[in-house]
This record gives structure tokens, sequence and C-alpha cells, in this order.
């Protein structure tokens, strides 16, 4: 019986096939996939190398956050020391925050996520290797030199979250606070296209038969965790623009003197900043779901229930960002909503502890490294969820807020809900990637070190928060009744470094990086990140028929290592994977992948440039540096739609597979949604920052431009979707030259370009300015977004025409064209939006 997508699901019951394989499959599969040598290893995308590149990283970063907390709890020993000047200190407190939640954290779950999910999902690789490495590269260099801001006095002071009015210019006249707000941009930057690479991966590259019913739950973990960055990050992508903006250009979106206000900060921040614990949560939950089922020797008990918990987690996180802001005189509807939302989240939260204690009730636990740092980070992640239902309730929050109780809540619910299950993947998956596993005993060692320093360091910090010890203060008067647990605090903290460092020995005396010769499934598991791998990932994709392969197959790893699944060979000559349906797993097409290029690297350390340069105010080099960016990124894309000569090919078994698909089948397709998705929400949260300042400082508003100038744009804007829809329609049609449609579509983005330009013009002659008031910052923000997509389409068209003039746009579809017409008739509907929207409301 054929299915909705055309495919026969008949055809995968023949495998696995017995027929012997054609000698040189793998070598050729070698050939192909091999990394660079040398210094040019740099340009390897393989995720193999980025995303081992990407974890070692990552967990340096967790270091050097580690080294400034030691530092703190130094200063903060004994009272009124010095050893920390106030300056310094305010510098390590924000550094510390900044690193652990921006550059440790998330990069480091989307790092595993990069090395695991292609094994996991039996892929080749994910759809988007090159966008993989950009994305490590930005991370990297980026990072390094933010954190280098420390080493000569200029890095940010203003805390993690860097309330306005505090870093606004008046208060905060130096650039610290503009790394901060500059060197976060690129970062998000880097985690939203990790995002859009997991996501596409997860949904288009599971081998065929893995439905979302077999999907490992780690996967569901990263789908979840993935449509979770891209509504999230927007936000404070937008929120960091808008106070450069205001320190740069005096546009005053948080000067209430000016139709501002400070709070709109905070609630654009902590819808970003409370929805982030549990993106950080959710996939070492996905890790520990994985692993516990090893570990019990058994099944996960209410796998169901546990992908459902992810949804509602990720659903339900949106609705506490206020969760951070009872103290702040909110209204007492709003307050009792979101307090009935930040204990509701408390629920699937305890739906996995449960599932998780029923499986290892059930089953047959081994109580190793992995298993130990598990169950350690579960009783610590339950005492932190305890206290997060206390401080949840608004009276008791009243008095908690801004003491070290909460500095103690957040470290239990980050710490046992992240740093310990890392821990554990750390100690079941490093087999995977090295040659020798690592040692039990010191593993055991390092556990026990760093459950008693974590108890030692952060439950008598409840105490203190009880006592009235203030968040964020470099020192304290004797007479509190402070000193003895302060010291309990940092000694506590020294044993938990002690225990890190244990496992930092058992790195260099163990760890030993490989590709193809690992030290193997030494846990046992069950699911496909244990078949035989080499840089190719499999010798050939498996049919999936249940959850945990390896235990329902015993022959399933002989099977593909002998090449009886899809793919045993290299059809095309080039690096390929299937592309397969996002809800049955049905193969659809072949990706040919693009291999090891110098552009990513390039544009990820010029896109870097462009932000720190304009840190340190070199607006000319930063212009240069992000206009090379812009071109090394278009010469990465160059390559990426192909013409291939191949319409289709066998991947075995008699089944053909197109090579060249285009619209909503193709994975770039869903790539250029998931993008617009995020710029949309930069644009909803600009569109709830006017609404915000219309709301709360209506004396400053006054009437909008007139409609004539609305009546003037919209019918440009619609003009533009129309010439790109008819760009897109032309070319399908044999009778029409082939420059006709890039001729189309550079008119339709000279329209786009001349309605936003035209709005501009007209908000300008009705006398409303942006340095005027809240206001006028709002609406020209919005305009300038819309502006920037002008700029983009107005790119696209003049890649368009180079395509065209070396005959790489193609009849009668083509991924190019479609994805540049998608981005257009996207931005002429915002833009439209945003000419009506300005001037409905009005003094």
């Amino acid at each position: 019986m054929t299915s909705e997508t055309g495919f026969d699901p008949a055809l995968l019951d023949q495998f696995p096939i017995r027929a012997p394989r054609p000698e040189g499959e793998v070598e050729e599969l070698e050939r192909i996939w091999a990394a660079p040598k040398g210094l040019a290893l740099l340009t390897a995308v393989n995720n193999n190398y980025i995303g081992f590149f990407y974890v070692a990283t990552a967990f340096l970063f967790f270091l050097l956050a580690g080294l400034l907390a030691l530092g703190m709890r130094v200063q903060l020993a004994l009272p009124l020391q010095g050893i920390l000047p106030q300056d310094t200190y305010n510098q390590f407190f924000t550094m510390h925050g900044t690193v652990m939640m921006f550059l440790f954290a998330v990069p480091m779950v989307e790092a595993i996520g990069v090395m695991l999910l292609p094994q996991l999902l039996a892929a080749r690789d994910l759809p988007f290797p090159r966008l993989s490495a950009y994305a490590f590269w930005a991370y990297f260099v980026g990072g390094l030199c933010f954190f280098a801001s420390l080493f000569v006095g200029l890095a940010p002071d203003g805390g993690w979250f860097m309330y306005p009015p505090y870093t606004s210019m008046a208060y905060s006249p130096g650039i610290n606070a503009d790394f901060w707000l500059l060197g976060i941009g690129f970062i998000e930057i880097s985690a939203i296209a990790g995002a859009i690479e997991i996501i596409v991966g997860v949904l288009r590259t599971r081998a065929p038969g893995m439905t979302l019913a077999r999907m490992p739950v780690y996967a569901w973990a990263m789908l979840v965790f993935g449509v979770m960055i891209i509504i999230a990050f927007p936000s404070v992508i937008l929120c960091t623009l808008l106070l450069e903006i205001e320190r740069a250009f005096d546009w005053p979106f948080f000067d209430p003197t000016r139709g501002g206000d400070a709070l709109l900060w905070q609630h654009l921040f902590w819808f970003f900043g409370h929805p982030e614990v549990y993106i950080i949560f959710l996939p070492a939950s996905g890790l520990v779901s994985m692993m516990v089922a090893t570990m019990a020797r058994t099944r996960l008990v209410g796998h169901s229930f546990v992908v459902l918990a992810f949804l509602a987690t990720g659903f339900i996180s949106f609705g506490v960002w206020a969760h951070h802001m009872f103290t702040t005189g909110m209204p007492n509807l709003s307050v009792g909503f979101f307090s009935a939302a930040s204990m509701a989240v408390s629920v699937p939260a305890g739906i996995q502890v449960f599932a998780w204690i029923g499986t290892l009730a059930v089953g047959k636990p081994r109580y190793n490294a992995p298993t130990l740092f598990m169950v350690g980070g579960l009783i610590i992640f339950v005492m932190g969820g305890l206290t997060g239902v206390m401080v949840a309730m608004v009276p008791f929050d009243w008095q908690a807020h801004d003491s070290y109780f909460i500095v103690a809540h957040l470290h239990y619910v980050l710490i046992g809900g992240m740093v310990f299950p890392l821990f554990a993947a750390f100690y079941y998956w490093t087999p995977m990637t090295s040659s020798r596993a690592l040692n039990e005993r010191l593993g055991q060692w390092s556990f026990w070190l760093m459950f008693a320093g974590m108890h030692l360091t952060f439950l008598p910090m409840h105490l203190t928060g009880f006592m009235g010890m203030p968040r964020r203060v470099y020192t304290y008067l004797p007479d509190r009744g402070w000193t003895l647990i302060n010291m309990i605090s940092t000694i506590g903290a020294f044993v938990l470094a002690a225990g890190v460092l244990v496992f930092l020995f058992d790195l260099a005396r163990n760890f030993r990086f490989t590709v193809d010769d690992d030290a193997g499934n030494v846990y046992k598991g069950g699911t496909l990140e244990w078949l035989p791998t080499g840089l190719y990932s499999t010798r050939s994709i498996p049919v999936v028929r249940s959850r945990e392969p390896l235990w329902d197959d015993p022959a399933i790893c002989e099977d593909v290592e002998k090449g009886r699944y899809l793919l045993p060979n290299a059809p095309t000559g080039q690096r390929e994977t299937i592309i397969t349906s996002p809800l049955r797993a049905e193969p659809e097409y072949l990706q040919i992948m693009p291999g090891p290029s110098p552009w990513p690297l390039l544009a990820a350390v010029f896109t870097a440039g462009f932000f720190l340069l304009l840190t340190v105010q070199a607006y000319g080099i930063g212009f240069v540096s992000g206009v090379i960016a812009i071109l090394c990124v278009l010469r990465w894309l160059w390559d990426t739609d192909r013409v291939v000569k191949e319409e289709e090919v066998d991947v075995g078994g008699g089944i053909l597979l197109p090579t060249y698909v285009t619209g909503p089948r193709s994975h770039g397709w869903w790539a250029m949604v998931i993008l617009l998705i995020v710029i949309g929400m930069i644009f909803v949260m600009g569109l709830f920052s006017f609404f915000y300042l219309y709301g709360v400082q209506p004396d400053f508003w006054t009437a909008p431009a007139g409609w004539e100038g609305a009546a003037v744009v919209v019918p440009l804007y619609a003009l533009a979707a129309g010439l790109a829809w008819l760009a897109r329609f032309m070319l399908a049609r044999e009778a029409t030259q082939l420059w006709t449609p890039g001729v189309l579509y550079l008119c339709a983005a000279i329209a786009l370009t001349a309605a936003g330009g035209g709005d501009i013009l007209f908000w300008q002659a009705s006398g409303l300015m942006p340095q005027d008031s809240g206001q006028g910052a709002t609406i020209y923000v919005l305009l300038a977004l819309e502006a920037m997509l002008a700029g983009i389409a107005l790119l696209m068209a003049a890649y368009l025409s180079a395509r065209n003039s070396r005959a790489m746009i193609v009849r009668p579809r083509n991924n190019s064209m479609d994805l540049c017409v998608l981005f257009l008739l996207y931005a002429a509907a915002q833009g439209a939006l945003t000419a009506i929207v300005t001037r409905a409301f009005g003094g």
C-alpha cells in the first residue's frame, strides 16, 4: 500500500538484504567522507569533529566560569575582605552568570546534540553541516573574545541580567555594557543556527521506519529544545538590540522620563530567561531518560508520558516569565496568573522524575559512575524544584526575593537539572568518541566530591538568604551572623572544584578522541548510536522497527556493517544522506551534502569581528568586516543548491529516490520557514514593546502619521509580493526566457525597498522622531527591521542574478528561487502589518 508521500512502505520489508555487497564500497565511503589533514582540519564540517570541538569549547567555558565563582567565594568567605575590589567583583559576578548561561549551558546541550543526533538517528550527518560549523566557530571566536574583556577591565559589570537603568549610558558610560549587549548578540545567532540544524535534522533525517512513536526520547527532547530556542531567543536579541540603540543613539526605550519604561527590559529578558532554564533542562532530561533505561536494563517507564511532559514543559514555560517580577508592582490578576503557571510547570517535571524512579524500581540498576551522577542529579534537582514551588508563592517570594535563598534555588535547579546529568553523559557516551572508556573508580570519586561539595556550597545559602543576606553584594559587615555560613559555602565550593579536577585527571589519563576505533557499547545501550560507525556514520542506514533496535534485533550491528540496509555505497559519488518524511520517516529523496569548506570558518570570524569592532566603536572597520562575513556566507551557499544530473538513484533494494526536490518537501524549505519564525518572533516582541509602552505611558503618545502613508506603502508591499509570486510562476513556463524570473524578483525587491523607505519618509514628515519618545523609538525600530529585510531581499536578487548568469537556475522549480520568494512574501506581509498597526494606535 502506497502512503501519502508516494513511497510504498512494503519496500522496507525486504531489509536486511543478504546478497553480498560489491568490493570497495567501504573504501569509497571513507575516501568521500575523509576529514582534511593538518591545519585544514579547521575546515572540517563532519559532525564528529564539529561536535567534539563544540563540547570541548563549552566545557572550557564551564571551567572558566567555575574559576570566577571560586574567586567570588574567596571574597565572601570572610567579612570586609579586599581580595576583589567592588568593580572587579561586579565583573566576576556578571561574567560568571553570563558565561554559565550563554557560553556553557545552552551551547553544551546544543553541542551534544550535534555530536549525538546523527548517530542516534542513523543519518550520515545533520542536513546543514556547514551551518553547524558556522555556529561553532562564531561561538568559539566570539566567546573567547568576549571572555578576554575581563583581562583588560572592559568586562560587563551590570549582572548577567543587565537591568536598566543601571546599564543605561547615564550610569554605565563605558563600553563594558556594550561588550555584553553586542557579544551576546552573535552568541545568540550561533544558538539559533544550531537550533535550525537540530529541528530539521530530527524531523527530516531519521532512519527509515523511525516514526515519531519510535523516535528516541532524547530526539524528542532536542526537538522541543530547538522549538523553544527559536521562540524564546528572538526576545533577548531584540532587548539587547534596543538597549544598545538607546545607549548609542539615545532612543528612549527604557527611559520613563521620555515615554519608555525600565520594566520593558524585564518583560523581554525574562520571556527568554525563564524558558531558558527549561531549554537547558529538557536536553539533559532526554539524556537521563536514555541512560536510565540502559542502566536499569529495562525500557523507560512511561515513555509516552515523558514525551508529553517535554511538550507540556515547552508550552507552559512561556507563561512564567513574570515569575521573576512579583516585586515590581504588577496587577494582582497578573501576579495570580503567573504564580499559578509557575507552580503548574512543576507538574511535567514531576512526571519525568517519577518515570526515572519507576524505571530504576522495575529494572536491575547498576550503580556505576553514570548512575551515581544521574541519581545524585535527581536528588539535587528535586530539592531545587521544591524551593521553586516556594518562590512561586507570591507572599514567600516577596520575602526571599533578591536574597541568597534565590541563589541557592537557582544553583540547585541548574546543577541538578543539567550539570550532574552532563557528567553522567560524559561517562556514558565517552566510549562512542574515545578509544578508551573513562575510569570507573575515578568517576565515583569525582561524583562523591561534587555531590558533597554541591550541598556544602549551596545548602547553607538558603539559611543566609533567610537571615537577610542580599544577592550581588561584594562584602558584608562582621556583625550580621553570616560569617560561618559563608565560610562553609566557600569550603564547599573548593570541594566541588576538587571533584571536577578528578574528572579532568580522568580525561587526561583515558580520553583518546577517535572517529572509527571507539571503545564501543560499554553499557549495552539499545539505541542506534552504538552501531559500528566511521566518519560516514553508519556503513548502511538501517530500517527501524522498534524504539531499542539493538535490544530487539541482536543481528542489526552486523547487518549494518555488512551493508545490508539502505545507502550502503555512494551512488552519486558525493556525501549523501536520506531525507525522510517528518511523521512516518518514509524515504523521500537523497540529499547531496556539502563537504569541508573554509567559508563557514571565515564567515564566523568576520561575523564575530563585526560585533566586536562595533563594541569598541571602530565602525568603519566593523562595517567592512560585516560585508566580508556576508560575502563568505554567499560563497558557502553557492555550492549548496547544486544542479545535479541524476534524477533518481538506487539507494538499495531497488528503491529509487530523487536527488533534487523543491518546495515543502525540501529540507531547505523547512529551514527557511524556521528562520522566518525567528524573524517573526522578533517582530512580535517588537509589537509587544510598542503596545506595552502604549499602555503604560499614554501621556507620551502622539497622533500617528496619517493613513495616506499606509495607502501608499501597503499597495507597494502587495505589488512586491505579487511580483515575487509571479517570478516563481514564470520560472515553470518553458516559453519564458530564463532571465525573466530574476528580473521580476529584482523588481519585487525594489518595490519592497520603496515601500519600507517610503514609510520611513512618511513618519519623518509627521514630525515624530525616534529620540522624541518611546512611541517614536519603537516605531522606528519596527521600520528598521523592515528596512533590514528589504536589504536582504535586494541581496537575494543579486544572488539569483549571479546564479542565473551561470545557468544554475533551472526549470521548472529551483530551491534558490523558492526560498527567496518565500522570504520576500513574508517581508511584504510584515511590512504591511507594520504600516497598519503603527497608525492604528496613537494619542
